[in-house]
């Protein structure tokens, strides 16, 4: 399984950015995908996943704040970060059941 990921880069407080993430490969039907981050410093935790079916888990941190969808046909997944704070910075990867990751994506939000 391949993840390509899209859609990191600067924001500011309060700006909105989405990032993506396409799986490609040996993709089975029913799959949870998501995403997780890593601080400087700091360990990798989760952010978000969502199941084929559309169950989804969330950080407490990001409750309310980021959305996280998928469109299966595309095998694509999506975080919406809506009010993203300076404590959001870290690089963003895509995985696929925890199995399988992206490179990461950097997110920096500041002023």
């Amino acid at each position: 399984v391949q993840l390509q990921a899209s859609g990191g880069g600067l924001v500011q407080p309060g700006e909105s950015l989405r990032l993506s993430c396409a799986a490609s490969g040996n993709i089975f039907s029913v799959n949870a995908m998501g995403w997780y981050r890593q601080a400087p410093g700091k360990q990798r935790e989760l952010v978000a996943m969502i199941t084929n079916s559309g169950s989804t888990n969330y950080a407490d941190s990001v409750k309310g704040r980021f959305t996280i969808s998928r469109d299966n046909a595309k095998n694509t997944v999506y975080l919406q970060m809506n009010s993203p704070k300076p404590e959001d910075t870290a690089v963003y990867y895509c995985t696929y059941q925890t199995v399988y990751w992206g490179k990461g994506t950097q997110v920096t939000v500041s002023s």
